[in-house]
């Protein structure tokens, strides 16, 4: 069974981000019912241990579960709001508490941002790509931008916009046949 995981990609309480993260989570597991395990992690659960300086040395051991979800994972789905131009600190810094190199080694990633400007994350999921590419994850090519992303979700964290949703949806279904593609081969 082909396991995915979506990531939230800010620890902001309440935050658009991570609704969008639970659209995606529940349309992934409803498209792949029986093909798939998705996993979300939330950036808020983190253990508040990771951020003592010790932790870059020897890591929390209520951290080990999120390194499990990341190397069991047969591709990760990177969700990212934009901060000051970039991605949040936080996911940068998960980032920097996962293995190295094994976390990110030959995985299957895509990525979707969301912000209240006109390029929805462009900037954010551009500068972590490259940070994946240097891990050597695989990215898959389709990437979506949600921009006034504060009109553009519905309650359930769904975009309203047609073309944006029409765009989501190939998305996640193209990247659960490249992730499952390359777990196989």
């Amino acid at each position: 069974m082909l396991k995915l995981t979506v990531i939230s990609g800010t620890n902001r309480p309440g935050s658009n981000t991570l609704k969008l993260s639970r659209y995606v989570e529940r349309h992934l597991k409803t498209e792949l019912a029986a093909k798939a395990e998705v996993t979300l992690i939330d950036l808020q659960d983190l253990p508040k241990e990771i951020f003592e300086p010790s932790s870059y040395a020897q890591k929390p051991s209520n951290f080990q579960k999120f390194c499990d979800v990341i190397l069991q994972s047969d591709g990760i789905v990177t969700i990212l709001p934009e901060y000051n131009g970039g991605a949040p600190g936080i996911f940068k810094y998960f980032i920097d508490m996962l293995p190295f190199p094994a976390s990110l080694q030959r995985k299957p990633a895509t990525f979707i941002g969301l912000g209240d400007g006109r390029f929805g994350a462009l900037r954010a999921c551009e500068h972590m790509q490259q940070i994946f590419e240097y891990r050597n994850a695989y990215i898959y090519p389709e990437r979506v931008f949600i921009p006034f992303v504060t009109k553009e979700l519905d309650e359930n964290g769904a975009p309203k916009n047609e073309m944006t949703l029409k765009l989501l949806h190939s998305q996640l279904k193209g990247f659960a046949e490249f992730a499952s593609k390359l777990s196989a081969g």
